[in-house]
């Protein structure tokens, strides 16, 4: 029997999708028997949104606060301090949003680990997702050969296909991050717009799934 399909829509720059990431994990661990999790980039930072994190997203400075004070999590000082303060970081969804379309074709079944990793990387250890030594690093763990993933990122085939997501999403309807979507073969749901606490959405699954 096919499982049902829990969509995980997001973005790696999302600053409310770093804060909604263990709460998805969470949700992966309890239901990963029960449900099929799939994850979806969304591309919010594109275009003439892409440029220095100090210009094109200065809210950053102390909406992080509201985001922590929400939902628990850290913002680490790599990234407040040789990040934000400075400003001068180029912020652009692309590349990492290509990074888990690329994992995707390797490792489906740990994409929320991974899509968890590329926001740790950036909004914890201040990494810079516009590099390809970055994802050498974030794709060891998973015994990923890494050359073999920069290649694959850096292609045309992959940058497509990503872009091909972000159609997908809009089509969707999807518009804020994170956005989470149940689908059954009776019904399709919308779990959470924005963020959400663990438990409701742990007993909305539950009520469905159980029906």
């Amino acid at each position: 029997m096919k499982l049902p399909a829990l969509l995980y829509v997001y973005d790696p720059l999302c600053g409310w999708c770093y804060g909604f990431s263990p709460v998805l994990k969470k949700l992966r661990d309890d239901f990963q028997d029960k449900l099929h999790f799939e994850v979806l980039s969304g591309g919010m930072v594109m275009g003439d949104r892409v440029g220095p994190i100090g210009q094109v997203a200065p809210y950053i400075k102390w909406a992080y606060k509201d985001v922590e004070n929400r939902t628990g999590v850290q913002f680490g000082e790599a990234f407040l301090n040789d990040v934000l303060e400075p400003g001068t970081a180029v912020f652009s969804s692309e590349k990492p949003c290509i990074a888990l379309t690329v994992f995707k074709s390797h490792q489906p079944e740990n994409a929320v680990s991974f899509a968890h990793d590329l926001q740790y990387a950036v909004y914890h250890d201040g990494k810079d997702l516009t590099t390809d030594e970055t994802y050498l690093n974030l794709v060891a763990p998973y015994g990923i050969d890494g050359r073999q993933f920069v290649q694959q990122l850096n292609s045309e085939e992959f940058k497509r296909k990503t872009h091909q997501e972000f159609k997908l999403v809009s089509e969707m309807g999807v518009s804020g991050f994170p956005t989470v979507l149940l689908l059954t073969e009776k019904q399709n749901y919308l779990l959470a717009r924005g963020y959400t606490d663990y438990q409701p959405l742990h007993d909305t699954v539950e009520k469905i799934i159980n029906n």
